[in-house]
């Protein structure tokens, strides 16, 4: 495990992909991110998630005086998330919000969907960070948390991200997975109401697929 910083009260860390956070279906062996560190450092508390398929910065509580101050932000949208994406395409635009309502757990599949009656709100705020030849590299900042979000919404603007086959991207060779990357996160520390941002470095095959592209 990449940890980024450990103290009495919280954990960060750069989640590799491939990994759960939870038991991933009903295999009780399986290996999953929060057994690993209770394994290391006694019990954990959750205060958000990432996808399996998602790598990247995620903090963990150590306390439960600490998971209640970061659940706080995280709700009021205090802690600030930014990912890095991968999209295909070419944007007309530099910047767009996308604020496409969406319905989670949909069909067989248990998609997300643009559900504009029963949806919930959403919003993604998008920037351009880099043109390539038939994808760009974007900036994807969460302002709500729904599942899949990021990825639905590119989606929803004509830009599924690159090997994301779910949202309809075609299969690719760059990428084996959603090429999305929890870049940093900002929050305010529950001991000494420090603002923090921690950042973590792309994975190895995010920068594969960008020095291909």
């Amino acid at each position: 495990m990449d940890i980024l910083h450990v103290d009495e009260s919280i954990i960060v860390l750069n989640k590799p992909a491939g990994l759960s956070v939870l038991p991933d279906g009903w295999e009780e062996d399986s290996r999953y991110l929060v057994k690993m560190l209770e394994g290391q450092f006694g019990k954990v508390w959750i205060v958000h998630r990432l996808d399996k398929t998602t790598s990247g910065v995620m903090v963990f509580a150590r306390t439960a005086e600490a998971h209640r101050s970061l659940n706080m932000q995280f709700d009021k949208h205090e802690a600030r998330k930014i990912y890095h994406a991968i999209a295909i395409g070419n944007p007309k635009w530099d910047e767009k919000i996308a604020k496409h309502p969406l319905r989670a757990n949909v069909g067989h599949k248990h998609r997300t969907m643009v559900d504009d009656k029963n949806g919930k709100p959403s919003e993604t705020r998008f920037k351009v960070l880099k043109r390539f030849k038939d994808c760009v590299l974007l900036e994807a900042e969460l302002m709500t948390g729904r599942t899949h979000q990021i990825r639905v919404h590119a989606y929803a603007l004509g830009h599924p991200l690159l090997g994301d086959v779910l949202y309809s991207a075609p299969e690719t060779n760059l990428i084996s997975r959603p090429a999305l990357h929890a870049y940093s996160l900002s929050f305010t520390h529950p001991e000494t109401n420090e603002r923090l941002t921690f950042t973590a470095p792309y994975p190895p095959d995010f920068e594969t697929a960008l020095k291909n592209l």
